[in-house]
């Protein structure tokens, strides 16, 4: 990678990207395995299994990010998704043939507290013992079987959750992948019968608050046709960003300093 250098601290890489939080997350307090470059005005940090994905967050001007881009993989390897602005994104796709922008979301982010709203499901939320992780998995495996956030999976800290009134857990939300500088949430949902009582922005009000308070500011990522959860999170008072992820569809290999195609399979739609 000769036109491009690695960047080897969490402060370099602060004021290369002008303190975005999605590459901050991205970066994860630079854990084993996370690496950082810059070219020009652009960076891209790689984070290997981040929310379950290999993850190329990527920021800068687009005609330096595909450049950057291209290097990257070349020494990281085609698992790895760009990931930043949906506009940038799609521009470096454009850019580099080999990329299809396979999923465009939500980043949504505060660094403030959850502000007091009325309405709220009675009882606190709270965070749970590790012996619950059985009821949060049932959970999840009825009201959201799609959630990359697990009990027991790596980097995914602990679980908030509220009961009902009955006393079975109602709704839940866990602090997963959270860097130093950025909380993550993930996981939110709601039993179907509890839904629209104040029970997930319960437990999420609780995730938030703790992560804002730990970490200064707080992200999660949003498929954009989920209005519902669109709806919950800005009443919580984080701001949307659209995002976009592309992938490999054809595969590349650094041949003679060169790209070249080779054959390969295309990849799922999800971020």
């Amino acid at each position: 990678m000769h036109s491009s250098r690695e960047i080897r601290t969490t402060d370099e890489l602060r004021a290369s990207c002008a303190d975005d939080a999605l590459l901050m997350w991205a970066a994860q307090g630079f854990a084993p395995g996370v690496r950082a470059w810059r070219r020009a005005d652009a960076v891209a940090v790689a984070s290997p299994y981040l929310s379950c994905r290999d993850r190329l967050a990527i920021h800068g001007p687009a005609a330096d990010v595909g450049a950057l881009v291209g290097e990257v993989l070349a020494e990281v390897g085609t698992t790895y998704r760009p990931i930043g602005s949906a506009e940038l994104v799609r521009e470096v796709a454009e850019r580099l043939p080999g990329l299809e922008v396979v999923g465009t979301f939500g980043w949504m982010e505060t660094s403030n507290p959850v502000p007091a709203a009325p309405g709220l499901a009675a009882g606190p939320a709270r965070w749970l013992p590790a012996d619950r992780a059985a009821l949060v998995a049932e959970l999840l495996a009825e009201a959201y079987p799609g959630s990359y956030a697990r009990p027991g999976l790596v980097g995914v800290r602990r679980w908030a959750g509220m009961p009902a009134d009955d006393g079975v857990l109602a709704a839940v939300a866990a602090d997963a992948w959270s860097a130093p500088e950025v909380g993550y949430v993930a996981g939110v949902t709601a039993r179907a019968v509890a839904r629209g009582r104040g029970y997930a922005a319960a437990v999420l009000g609780l995730v938030v608050d703790t992560l804002v308070a730990e970490h200064g500011r707080v992200g999660l990522m949003v498929n954009g046709a989920n209005e519902p959860a669109i709806r919950l999170y800005r009443r919580a008072g984080l701001r949307w960003r659209s995002v976009a992820a592309a992938a490999v569809h054809v595969g590349w290999s650094a041949v003679g300093g060169a790209w070249q195609p080779r054959a390969s399979e295309s990849v799922a739609v999800r971020p």
